[in-house]
């Protein structure tokens, strides 16, 4: 099964439960797309494609500036990763294909 969809996702920062919606768009081993939440939409810059583990990078302006750096495993419908934001450390993510 391909990693491609639309995944509804929730991350658990210290902030609270941030839900968004990640879109990834697959091209051979690259993917590109977006993750669009209440705090706005953020661009998907780098994302890679291995087997059924995804990795990419986005930038935030809320509630700063910020590079985000995440990984994610598919199996089947389940997203299951990581959001690593700098000083402030790693986050879980969790999610499930909608669509």
């Amino acid at each position: 099964m391909s990693v491609a969809g639309k995944y509804e996702c929730v991350t658990r920062s210290p902030m609270g439960d941030q839900t968004s919606i990640l879109t990834v768009e697959v091209d051979g081993a690259s993917f590109s797309g977006s993750n669009s939440g209440p705090m706005g939409n953020m661009e998907i810059t780098g994302g890679t494609v291995d087997g059924n583990t995804i990795s990419w990078s986005s930038n935030i302006t809320v509630p700063m500036p910020m590079k985000l750096d995440c990984t994610a495993t598919i199996d089947g419908d389940a997203l299951n990763g990581t959001v690593t934001a700098g000083m402030f450390g790693s986050f879980p993510m969790t999610g499930k294909r909608i669509g």
